[in-house]
């Protein structure tokens, strides 16, 4: 389980990624990415988040996973499990680091006008094989750089039949994905961002909401009676709420 391009910035810039059958995968080299968009505006950069994926990813591959959860974490990052989001330190106690690393790739990113959070979605591929989704939210700390506060994760159910094996004399056509970068509009002049949506929270420890400085940005998650982990993104976009994204991680059992 992964616990925790076309680049397309407010859905106009694009970069070239390749397709990996839901698996974070290595991506373009970082100077592709920031070549790509050294002329997109404002501190609200979606490349800097897929940067932030593919280093996280190859740390995994590179120097170990739980190795890599451990360097990219803010202090106080929680990891939603299958019962329950836990401090990243007491999911990982006495963890040691995997043979093979659980390899990813991001397919959204929703990121607050000032750039100071964001949220990711995406796909990943476990060692045996098997495929899911992830969300990640990152928070860029006092030097600048962007660690991840929280990471949910959880495969697909039921899992997609195995891929046909290719044969000698096939001809194979890697498909190009996109990676949707999605940026929260910036209130006008001495204007005010309007509260997103009222939603419920329900009981303590079973659901949570969090809005971002600037207030054009929310993240929430749930932790549902069936089991099922819920995480949603909304962000402020030309004068109204919009959900980025919704991500339900249904339990193994398939409840």
């Amino acid at each position: 389980m992964r616990q925790v391009a076309a680049l397309l910035v407010a859905g106009a810039l694009a970069v070239a990624l390749g397709a990996c059958g839901g698996q974070r995968v290595p991506g373009p080299p970082s100077a592709v990415i920031k070549r790509a968009l050294s002329g997109a505006p404002g501190a609200a950069q979606p490349s800097t988040i897929v940067a932030a994926e593919i280093a996280f990813a190859r740390a995994a591959r590179e120097q170990g996973q739980w190795t890599a959860f451990r360097q990219f974490a803010a202090p106080g990052a929680v990891i939603h499990t299958p019962s329950g989001p836990v401090p990243l330190d007491t999911f990982l106690a006495g963890q040691s680091d995997p043979a093979e690393a659980v390899q990813w790739e991001p397919r959204a990113v929703a990121i607050s006008c000032d750039g100071a959070l964001a949220v990711s979605q995406g796909r990943y591929r476990a060692p045996d094989g098997s495929v899911g989704n992830f969300v990640t939210v990152w928070e860029r700390q006092g030097d600048g750089q962007y660690r991840y506060v929280y990471d949910v994760g959880g495969p697909d159910v039921p899992q997609p039949p195995p891929r046909k094996p290719v044969e000698d004399g096939d001809i194979v056509v890697t498909s190009i994905d996109a990676v949707l970068g999605l940026v929260a509009s910036c209130p006008r002049g001495d204007g005010e961002v309007p509260p997103p949506p009222a939603i419920p929270i329900g009981e303590d420890g079973k659901a949570d909401a969090h809005l971002s400085r600037d207030g054009t940005l929310r993240w929430r998650w749930e932790q549902r009676e069936d089991g099922t982990r819920y995480t949603a993104a909304e962000y402020f976009h030309e004068g109204r709420w919009l959900t980025a994204f919704e991500q339900s991680l249904t339990p193994a059992g398939g409840k």
